[in-house]
This record gives structure tokens, C-alpha cells and sequence, in this order.
């Protein structure tokens, strides 16, 4: 699409293939997690549906969202994300909700839909790269892309960990990550080793040697999700990759009707000349 749509924490920007995220930085009302992430591209291919609704204090927010298994950030969340950190949420004024329906249709006539089932691979790249790091309540957790290590501290740990001994395990070692939430009383990052039997595993985190806890400043969102995500996209990346659903084949019909939606935003001035002959080029060409 190539166009550009700035909301009140992200600008978006529609490409042919993919919509490419920016978060605002140096933003005092923007969440820490969107700071931490830089930016974002995500491959429409990603993502199963979008929607626009009204906000709260006279704005519109425009949400997409990914499919199960395409984001390794969304993965490791687990729906355990407030609205407000949700990176697939664009909240824009509602003097611009006219636009941001536009571009919602243009985004569903491509998207291919929610029958298309989980991804078989990541198709959402992490903006955090390793190594990464973050204090844990009861000791220090490092990433450097290829192992997860675990450093206990002396005041936080229990006896548990402390006979145990400071962890290290190796991405080929692991079948995912378990997170949960710092916002939560009992938050935590939990490994799960290749093979092991959740039976056997300590039903608390603070006394598995797989986990470190979180607690009040230990272990912030920001910080330990990215960390979470990483990980899994480590775990992932050496599993088989599974073949991509095939391309929605364009409906003619639907075509017709973004042409008229975007004869009328440029009847309405929202769209420039140039702009339009531009996309009513790209559309035709769909045909």
C-alpha cells in the first residue's frame, strides 16, 4: 500500500507484503514494552483479522490480529496482555476514523482470514535481538541466542535453587517458555526442558531451577516478555518449517467496491491526486 497512518503511540505504514510498525520513543505516555520494541514488521500473511471500534476520549482504535503461532512476542503472552501494551493496536483520533476505515478495508481484502489456522512457523521477526537480560527476584536471567542462563542471587533464592546450583540450557534443549505475567502476584519465566515430565515438575516456581520469579520491580514486562519471545523464537527456529497456506485468490466484486471507497476519500480531499491514481493503478492491476 505504501502509505502512512500515525497514531497517538505508533505510525503504521502499509507495504504491498507487510505493515510495517514504529513505535514512538522518548513518548512519556507510551508503554515501556512499545519503547523497548523499536519497530515492527509484520508479513500480512501474520495476521487473521482486523477491526475498528471507538476509544476512549475521542479516539478510534484500529486492531489487528495475529495469527496463533506467528508471533513469538504473542505467543509467550498468552492473552496476558492489557489493552494498552497490545503492539496490534493503533489508537488514532476520531477525526480520523474515515481514513483508518479505509485502510481497515484495504487490510481485510488481503488478510487470508481467520479459516487459515495456526502458522507453522514465526512469520514476525523479534525487534529484540540477544543477548538480552533481566533481574528476576531470586537471580539474574541471561540470553545470548544460543543458551538460557540462570544466576541465583543470595537474598532472593530458595534452598531449592541454591542446592541445585546456577542453570544453563541450551535452546536445543527446550520445547518452549512459560510466562507469566509480573503484573500478577506470583509472576514467572519458566524454561521446559526436551522430554521432561510436567508431572515431575515443582508446582512452584520459586523452587523449580527452570524458573525464576518475579516480584515487585523484578522482572518488568518490558523486560522479561521480549526476553520470553526471544527464547521461543530460538525453540522454533530449529524445528521443521511447515509449508505456507496458499494465497487468497482477489475477488473482482471486492475490488470494485475499495475503487469506489477510495473515489469517495478522495472526493472527500483525504486523498490526493497522485494518491489515487496511484492506488486505483495497484488495484486494477489485482484484477
Amino acid at each position: 500500500m505504501g502509505d502512512v497512518l500515525a497514531g497517538i503511540h505508533a505510525t503504521w505504514e502499509f507495504e504491498p507484503d507487510s505493515v510495517l510498525i514504529r513505535f514512538t520513543r522518548g513518548n512519556r505516555g507510551a508503554p515501556k514494552l512499545f519503547q523497548a520494541l523499536g519497530e515492527r514488521r509484520i508479513p500480512l500473511e501474520a495476521l487473521e483479522s482486523v477491526t475498528l471500534s471507538p476509544g476512549k476520549r475521542g479516539t478510534v482504535v484500529l486492531h489487528t490480529v495475529p495469527r496463533p503461532g506467528a508471533d513469538p512476542l504473542m505467543d509467550a503472552a498468552a492473552g496476558q496482555l492489557k489493552d494498552g501494551c497490545d503492539p496490534y493496536r493503533l489508537v488514532l483520533p476520531a477525526e480520523r476514523e474515515t481514513l483508518a476505515e479505509y485502510y481497515a478495508d484495504e487490510l481485510r481484502a488481503v488478510l487470508p482470514g481467520p479459516g487459515t489456522g495456526p502458522a507453522g512457523r514465526y512469520l514476525v521477526a523479534s525487534s529484540v535481538a540477544a543477548p538480552l537480560q533481566f533481574k528476576a527476584y531470586d537471580g539474574k536471567a541471561t540470553f545470548d541466542g544460543d543458551k538460557v542462563s540462570f544466576r541465583w542471587s543470595w537474598t532472593g533464592a530458595s534452598s531449592a535453587k541454591w542446592k541445585a546450583g546456577d542453570q544453563t540450557y541450551a535452546v536445543s534443549e527446550l520445547s518452549g517458555v512459560e510466562w507469566r505475567s509480573p503484573d500478577v502476584f506470583d509472576g514467572y519465566l519458566r524454561l521446559l526442558p526436551r522430554g521432561a515430565d510436567p508431572a515431575a515438575r515443582p508446582a512452584q516456581a520459586d523452587q523449580d531451577p527452570a524458573a525464576v520469579v518475579f516480584g515487585l520491580g523484578y522482572g518488568p514486562l518490558h523486560e522479561s516478555l521480549p526476553f520470553a519471545a526471544a527464547v521461543l523464537e530460538a525453540v522454533r527456529d530449529a524445528t521443521p518449517v511447515l509449508p505456507l497456506a496458499p494465497a487468497v485468490p482477489h475477488d473482482p466484486a471486492g475490488v470494485a467496491e475499495r475503487i469506489r471507497h477510495l473515489g469517495e476519500l478522495h472526493s472527500a480531499g483525504l486523498v490526493t491526486d497522485e494518491e489515487f491514481h496511484a492506488k486505483k493503478a495497484e488495484l486494477l492491476a489485482e484484477l
